[in-house]
């Protein structure tokens, strides 16, 4: 993107000061990194930049408004509704393509949507090592709004924890030990003391849950939630409460907002950087250029389900239209240089919501092949996580 500092990083990039950054990650925190990471962070032009400010603020203002709350009322599962929804999530992102026009102008693509938490902890840790390691001009960062790495960590503790003692407060997850975020989970558990539980080890009194630390029973007060409730029915783990029920906890972001600010909100928001998007279910006739489109499950995750050579006698033989999505393709730009061809880029914008939306980080994911999934990137180099980084 900064032809300049592209330059610079590649001409100076060395496997040993690669392999020095890897190590120094995966030695770092309990867990290493279940992932692959890149070997270079995205140098984001200021314009760049801007025009994903803009496309988050148009977004930000659908996802928090009153009408878009109303259009989400049926989003959630019934079987998977839990009581005690709040007005807003306190973590939701937006995951963008980035594409070219004809013009040879970049600009953001919206892909994704999420209310629920993405790598927010460890990904303080990468930007550190990646500085550590790596000549990084000192005016460039992952964080917005002049957001330095000590306020993020504040922030980070004010909407998990919030007045409550971390004693009292667990990452929840099913077999946190065994997830591909598990490094999340000790990244989040350093900066701030939250300890990682899985779901099958909360134990019910009346309302109250507890947890087992030590030999002892810990009440707890409020739930830092990583647990994909659509997974549990995929799963062997029983768990010693009805998630349907009233108890006093608050959970941090209540799980309704994983279903309400998701695929299942594209059809709904619009604007210049959102790709047209259906409801399966509301098609009486299809798009006559189907191979512009994929097909998305509703309610799946990790790319899960998506289908993306999609014909009319594909679309004719789903039994169950509602729980799909017709999506616009988009087509990402090749973008960064590397030493073997271009890697493309898909960029996540991370919010806080704390009384108002804050955007405070980002990540990114580069690939090289059909989609951006690990199987598309099998030996290939370049490609995985990593960040933005921009002027400040």
């Amino acid at each position: 993107m900064i032809t300049e500092l592209r330059k610079k990083f590649n001409s100076e990039f060395t496997q040993e000061k690669y392999e020095a950054f890897l190590n120094d990650i995966n030695t770092l925190l309990k867990y290493p990194a279940d992932f692959r990471i890149s070997e270079t962070p995205l140098f984001l032009s200021d314009d760049l930049k801007n025009k994903l400010l803009t496309a988050c603020d148009e977004l930000c203002r659908q996802v928090t408004s009153n009408d878009f709350k109303l259009k989400m009322k049926d989003a959630v599962p019934p079987h998977l509704h839990i009581p005690g929804e709040t007005d807003h999530s306190e973590f939701f992102v937006f995951d963008f393509a980035i594409c070219r026009n004809e013009s040879g102008e970049y600009y953001p693509k919206l892909i994704e949507l999420q209310g629920f938490p993405t790598l927010y902890g460890y990904q303080y840790f990468f930007e550190h090592k990646l500085k550590k390691h790596f000549n990084i001009p000192d005016n460039f960062t992952s964080y917005f709004g002049r957001i330095t790495p000590e306020k993020y960590v504040e922030m980070l503790r004010d909407v998990i924890v919030g007045d409550a003692d971390p004693a009292n407060v667990i990452l929840l997850e099913i077999e946190p030990e065994k997830q591909k975020t598990r490094i999340d989970f000790a990244a989040t558990e350093k900066l701030i003391g939250v300890t990682q539980v899985c779901i099958s080890d909360v134990i019910k009194h009346g309302k109250v849950l507890f947890y087992k630390k030590n030999g002892f029973e810990i009440p707890i007060e409020r739930i830092y939630n990583r647990v994909i409730f659509d997974e549990l029915s995929r799963t062997e783990k029983n768990f010693n409460f009805d998630l349907q029920e009233e108890l006093n906890v608050k959970w941090i972001p209540h799980p309704n907002w994983f279903y309400k600010i998701s695929k299942y909100s594209l059809p709904v928001l619009k604007g210049e950087f959102v790709p047209k998007c259906f409801y399966l279910r509301d098609l009486t006739s299809y798009p006559n250029d189907l191979e512009n489109y994929v097909l998305k499950p509703l309610f799946s995750f990790a790319g899960l389900g998506v289908k993306i050579d999609v014909t009319k006698q594909m679309l004719d033989e789903i039994k169950d239209p509602e729980k799909y999505i017709l999506q616009e393709k988009v087509e990402y730009a090749p973008l960064i240089e590397t030493p073997d061809e271009f890697a493309k880029v898909e960029i996540r914008m991370m919010y806080f919501y704390d009384k108002e939306p804050i955007l405070v980080n980002n990540l990114v994911r580069q690939s090289k092949g059909k989609m951006m999934g690990v199987d598309f990137n099998k030996n290939k180099t370049w490609v995985g996580g990593s960040a933005a980084l921009h002027r400040i």
